[in-house]
């Protein structure tokens, strides 16, 4: 039993994937920060150019 729970506390085969699954939330986040920051300034233009056109 001591060795099956050493094992278990020694292995860091999973480390790499949470890393990598980390990584993945933060380039997510950037991406819709980005995507709605442009989404708001497009949605202007369009409104301002909707206006000018009546």
């Amino acid at each position: 039993m001591r060795q099956l729970i050493s094992r278990f506390l020694n292995d860091e085969s999973g480390a790499t994937a949470i890393e990598y699954c980390l990584i993945a939330v933060g380039l997510s986040i950037v991406i819709l920060t980005a995507v709605n920051s442009v989404g708001s300034t497009v949605n202007g233009k369009f409104t301002s150019i909707n206006t000018s056109l009546k």
